[in-house]
């Protein structure tokens, strides 16, 4: 068994496959230096812990080596034979397998202005990212940040806990306008300003000029923004290049069918990197990029690489934490027509989206803390069973959605 692609889904998908009674070779090839790490720990505690940190290691080289798995890292695969079921490597080295799972992730969605690729222009992916950003971002600084998404929104949160100004420069009307109900954003956007983020939006970047100390951002409006770093966080994108060039099947992402086969039999593909149809949501093909997402295929990909035949089912889920706000969605929020509001407490709420047929399609759900996580995890056990609740109990939190589960 060879994984290309050594982060959280990589790492996940080899340690299953032990799990799983395979005895058999597994090599898991990664192009960073490090150990397979989590990733989502990079935009906040890699920012603002008091010693600069290391990554958060999925598991330690002593386990890899327990469980007899060949974790090479610092190494890059640049093609894949079908025809001889091989891989090689970008330092002469050629790996053969019987089944191959590409884990190969996502990249920043890189900026195309001129200037963009310059000294004082940064993109957060890896550690080594996060340790460059964490070094500007200091008191008296001014981070300024392109991409009012989430990772953007974690740096700023991120950043002024370090003392450091920060402005946020977002083209679209308003942020988090993927898959984030406005209700919730506008508590996200205020919280933010509240904290002394300063957010601009409905302005694009028109040009970029460096200097000998600062990045000037031209905007849209004719404004400009100068500071001493600017993180461009608009997007990413999935890693496709070897897959394409190995002649297999490009949809937003490698395209795989609901069990992660590749349009070849003896290639799967998980995580960031793939595309695959969610029976739940009529076999629309989607492409996540989160960190459960990421653990879930690993776990699947190695059961199907074994001859399980599983099928993925389960239910998109994500979250966010910013300053001591924490935001929750399940399922697809733009699957919904219509959606039901339930106020857990003066500053934790709810919003169930409901198709036109009455199922209980996302829900999306914002708080101080973990308050709404018990709400969204029974919510999503609703989704994943079709469930059609009734709205008005819904939205009265008197009534538990253990009881609709039940029902």
């Amino acid at each position: 068994m060879l994984i290309i692609g050594a982060g959280e889904c990589g790492a996940r998908a080899a340690l299953a496959l032990r799990d799983g009674g395979y005895d058999g070779p597994v090599t898991l090839v990664g192009h960073e230096p490090h150990l397979p790490y989590e990733r989502p720990p990079l935009s906040k505690d890699a920012m603002v812990s008091e010693t600069e940190p290391g990554p958060k290691l999925v598991c330690e080289q002593q386990v890899f080596a327990d469980r007899r798995i060949d974790c090479v890292t610092g190494a890059r695969a640049i093609s894949i034979d079908r025809a001889t079921r091989s891989v090689a490597l970008a330092d002469g080295r050629t790996l053969t397998y019987d089944k191959l799972l590409l884990a190969t992730g996502a990249m920043p969605r890189q900026l195309s202005l001129p200037g963009a690729d310059g000294s004082r222009c940064a993109y957060l992916r890896t550690h080594d990212d996060a340790l460059r950003i964490r070094g500007a971002v200091k008191p008296g600084s001014h981070i300024a940040i392109l991409g009012g998404g989430f990772i953007g929104l974690e740096i700023a949160a991120s950043a002024r806990k370090r003392g450091a100004d920060v402005t946020v420069i977002e083209a679209l009307p308003r942020i988090l306008t993927r898959g984030v109900p406005e209700e919730i954003a506008r508590i996200i956007d205020a919280r933010h300003r509240d904290e002394g983020v300063t957010l601009a939006c409905g302005k694009g970047v028109s040009a970029l000029r460096e200097t000998t100390s600062t990045i000037e951002a031209a905007l849209s409006d004719g404004s400009s923004v100068a500071a001493d770093l600017l993180i461009i966080g608009i997007g990413a994108v999935p890693v496709t290049d070897l897959a394409q060039k190995a002649g297999l099947a490009i949809e937003n992402g490698i395209a795989v069918d609901d069990r992660l086969r590749t349009s070849d039999p003896d290639i799967y593909a998980a995580g960031d990197c793939c595309s695959f149809p969610l029976a739940i949501y009529g076999g629309r093909r989607v492409r996540l990029e989160c960190w459960r997402n990421a653990q879930d295929q690993g776990a699947l990909a190695a059961r199907n690489l074994l001859g399980a035949g599983d099928s993925t089912t389960a239910v998109p889920w994500f979250w966010s934490d910013q300053y001591d706000l924490t935001l929750q969605i399940a399922g697809l929020p733009d699957e919904g027509k219509r959606a039901v509001r339930r106020d857990l407490s003066e500053s934790a709420f709810i919003l169930f989206h409901l198709a036109n047929d009455g199922r209980l399609v996302a829900a999306s759900g914002i708080a101080q803390g973990n308050a709404v996580a018990k709400d969204i995890r029974l919510a999503e056990m609703l989704i994943a069973r079709g469930a059609k609740p009734d709205p008005a109990a819904l939205a009265q939190p008197q009534v538990k959605l253990k009881s609709l589960l039940a029902a």
